[in-house]
């Protein structure tokens, strides 16, 4: 199969977007992004200094001003035009995205897919603030009363290293529907991703300060959400992380969406069809290297299936071939940095100290060409204990634990009291009943009924529960809550 080329080996050093301009950075504190296939150098990336920082805020509430003053169609008809130059660009985003955060070209094609699809659901939540609208005639006498949704402002983005162009998208269209403006801080390890996609975003005509994007990391990220003419913030990271800046928005009174670790769970019924559920698993717990929300990496199996079903998983994962993503023969690529790569390996050692068996050991035979990049292959691991820590702990890899249980009633007790995060679970079954029972009483937010990661589509909440997720509104159709708040006007005119 082709490999495809790289868009630029190397992109230079990295600007900031300030009102409307992409401008170098006066920090001395520079940095180097290195694509995790090769290990070698494409970017130079700047630290924003706090100065910085502060003029991206008031570059967005100068935007501000300015856009949520466009009306509604106008404002509609600039995202379908950033829709159509997704489209346009969709080939360079997929081979950017491959190249800085490492995942399959595939996966790729797969992310700036739904990508596109946030921004038509926020073109159709552009539309929907209208119908949103209340307004009653002579509620009492001579009076009416009407309900209307206004933009709050200024709001701070920040993407992670696992998803830089799908979590931007979870956020930023809806923003811009809602009529508020952004500063985006993206992760330190992929920031040529979350750049490329702005810089097609903005190709769109939107107005000065509308986007802003600066590289920094948590304290920067603290400094602008201190700022006063900031109103909240979006964010999908690490819990550690997201707890933290959950306490400061509670400190400073600004909204919240909070994204945070994962503990996920695949359930095997005894009438499962195991030659799809394999299928399933094998994206479910290793695609993207398992450096995803709903990834999995809990495989519980239930009834006297065990040994047949590890024998065929086993083998799906042996087919699988490791490599850097832009050839398109290959199914799994490097993690996104070398310190990602190392906590999985610890990780894996955790558990076998534990007292887990291996089964398909993912650390052994990386082949020779592969040693410069962050190569660490899919791992089985079984005699996993749900009261050990690595039961309870997210992996955040290519990493798949395989739990024997007696029936389906001691799994849900399981996943709703052995961890307090609560992003997804899923049950292969033929049984409706079973398949029922589990959607209905498993305390997570997003469920998987025969798929192997249940994978919201835009239009739809990112339903996560637990401290998976911290806030006032989910990511996604539901950010509108955020960056929308409401008026009530009441008139007498009798």
């Amino acid at each position: 199969m082709a490999i495809l080329p790289e868009v630029k080996k190397h992109y230079g050093k990295l600007k900031l977007l300030i009102n409307g301009e992409w401008v170098d950075s006066e920090s001395s504190k520079i940095s180097g992004d290195t694509n995790p296939a090769t290990g070698e150098v494409i970017a130079e990336f700047p630290s924003a200094t706090l100065e910085e920082a502060r003029a991206a805020v008031k570059s967005a509430q100068q935007g501000f001003e300015v856009w949520s003053q466009v009306p509604l169609r106008e404002r509609s008809r600039m995202l379908f035009d950033m829709r159509h130059k997704f489209e346009e660009h969709f080939d360079e985003l997929c081979r950017v995205l491959t190249q800085d955060h490492g995942r399959t070209i595939g996966e790729s094609r797969g992310t700036v897919r739904r990508c596109i699809e946030n921004v038509e659901s926020a073109c159709s939540a552009a539309y929907g603030l209208a119908a949103r609208n209340e307004h009653i005639d002579s509620l009492a006498n001579g009076i009416d009363m009407w309900l209307t949704w206004e933009p709050l402002g200024v709001f701070l983005i920040v993407t992670p290293g696992n998803i830089p162009m799908h979590a931007w998208s979870s956020f930023v269209p809806y923003a811009l529907a809602a009529g508020c403006s952004v500063v985006i801080s993206p992760s330190r390890q992929d920031p040529v991703a979350a750049e490329y996609i702005t810089r097609v975003a903005m190709e769109c005509g939107l107005p000065k300060g509308t986007i802003n994007l600066v590289h920094g990391g948590r304290e920067i990220n603290k400094h602008i959400l201190s700022q006063p003419g900031v109103q909240g913030l979006g964010f999908i990271g690490s819990t550690a992380a997201g707890q933290e800046l959950f306490e400061l928005c509670g400190k400073l009174g600004k909204n919240s969406s909070i994204n945070g670790n994962g503990k996920n769970h695949v359930v095997l019924m005894p009438d499962a069809n195991l030659e799809t559920s394999v299928i399933y698993l094998r994206q479910g717990c290793f695609g993207m290297t398992g450096q995803r929300c709903l990834g999995s990496d809990n495989v519980v199996v239930i009834g006297d299936i065990y040994d047949e079903f590890k024998e065929k998983f086993v083998a799906v994962t042996r087919a699988m071939k490791l490599g850097y993503g832009l050839d398109e023969s290959v199914s799994m690529g490097p993690y996104t940095a070398r310190a990602g790569m190392e906590k999985v390996a610890a990780w894996i050692d955790r558990a076998l100290g534990e007292g887990a068996k291996m089964v398909f050991d993912g650390r052994v035979n990386i082949p020779q060409t592969l040693t410069k990049g962050y190569f660490l292959g899919p791992t089985i691991l079984e005699n996993i204990d749900v009261d050990m820590a690595t039961a309870k702990e997210e992996a955040f890899g290519a990493v798949a634990g395989l739990i024997r249980a007696d029936n389906l009633d001691q799994v849900i007790e399981w996943i709703n009291t052995k961890t307090d995060l609560g992003h997804s679970a899923c049950i292969m079954t033929e049984s409706g009943r079973h398949a029922r029972k589990f959607a209905r009483e498993v305390n997570v937010g997003n469920v998987g009924i025969n798929v192997g990661v249940p994978q919201p589509f835009a239009f739809f909440p990112l339903g996560s529960k637990g401290k998976s997720f911290l806030g006032g509104a989910k990511s996604r159709m539901a950010s509108m809550r955020l960056f929308l708040d409401e008026k009530t006007v009441t008139a007498r005119w009798i």
